[in-house]
């Protein structure tokens, strides 16, 4: 049983990879960058979100690309910091938790963070790349032809553990972005909300 809750790692392996996962997601780079290079903060524009695509609609394409850059890479480094430094693939997967939940929850501020699109392709990366091509196709897809950020993420959300079970075999990893995919939705409840009122804002809309 205590192998079982700890994810088949010891606690202190399992306490690490969560902790030094979450500390990596907790890094807010759409308040930094913008910080750094004199922008609004991305809290009072839009939808008051610190993610990417909040950040484009300051109208500062490359600052959004960075904020992407950042929020993916940060998800990858902890699971990769996981798997080779804290005991192989089950802390992969543990830190790709932390990472998540420290982008959702940011202990620096004030545990209000983004809503996990970039961090979950992030993780997505470190943990089978090839599903992460294909959920940033799905996302590209149904971007171009609904002009909804959110709506593009949550079809490709749904569509990773899918292809994760079936298509790579990697049933661990498709049962850890099931769970982060419902941690998702949930972040994008008001998002759901607007996309049935017909009032979401589009892609490159500004705030």
């Amino acid at each position: 049983m205590s192998d079982l809750m700890s994810w088949g790692l010891s606690w202190p392996a399992f306490a690490a990879a969560l902790v030094i996962g979450y500390l990596l997601g907790s890094i807010p780079f759409g308040i930094v960058l913008t910080k750094l290079s004199g922008g609004p903060d991305p809290r009072s524009i839009g939808s008051g979100n610190i993610g990417a695509t909040n950040v484009l609609r300051s109208g500062n394409k490359k600052l959004a690309a960075l904020t992407l850059l950042g929020d993916m890479l940060k998800g990858t480094v902890a699971v990769l910091v996981g798997y080779f430094a804290l005991g192989g693939p089950q802390a992969a997967l543990v830190a790709g938790l932390g990472a998540f939940l420290g982008h959702l929850f940011p202990v620096w501020i004030g545990f209000k963070g983004g809503k996990g699109v970039a961090t979950y392709l992030g993780v997505l990366i470190g943990l089978a790349w090839p599903v992460a091509l294909a959920f940033a196709a799905i996302w590209l897809s149904v971007a171009k032809v609904s002009k909804y950020s959110s709506l593009a993420a949550l079809v490709a959300s749904v569509a990773t553990p899918v292809m994760l079970w079936f298509a790579a075999g990697n049933r661990q990893a498709a049962l850890l972005m099931a769970a982060l995919a419902c941690l998702l939705w949930f972040m994008h409840r008001g998002n759901i909300a607007r996309l049935l009122s017909g009032s979401e804002g589009k892609i490159g809309q500004k705030g």
